[in-house]
């Protein structure tokens, strides 16, 4: 179903949309403003499927036993090292 409604541009953003549709990057404005909408959903679906794996990963992080853990300093060791030659060449 098509829902008709009005939208308004700032000056910018309509040039933008109007040299896309000249340049037949888009079928009108609509079909150009449809697709930013679907990328726009298809970002928050990725965002929420990342934080929905970072929060897994700190739930199975946190049942690990504390002997499994590593420090601070031998975890950022190889991190550091690098920076330090970047630096020094």
């Amino acid at each position: 179903m098509t829902v008709k409604t009005t939208i308004s541009f700032t000056d910018r953003h309509h040039r933008f949309l109007t040299d896309k549709v000249g340049q037949g990057a888009f079928a009108s404005q609509s079909a150009a403003v449809a697709a930013a909408l679907e990328q726009m959903m298809r970002d928050e679906e990725e965002r929420e499927l990342a934080l929905g794996a970072m929060a897994e990963e700190i739930r199975a992080r946190l049942d690990r036993p504390r002997a499994d853990y590593i420090s601070a300093e031998k975890a950022f060791a190889a991190a550091r090292a690098s920076l330090q030659t970047e630096r020094e060449a």
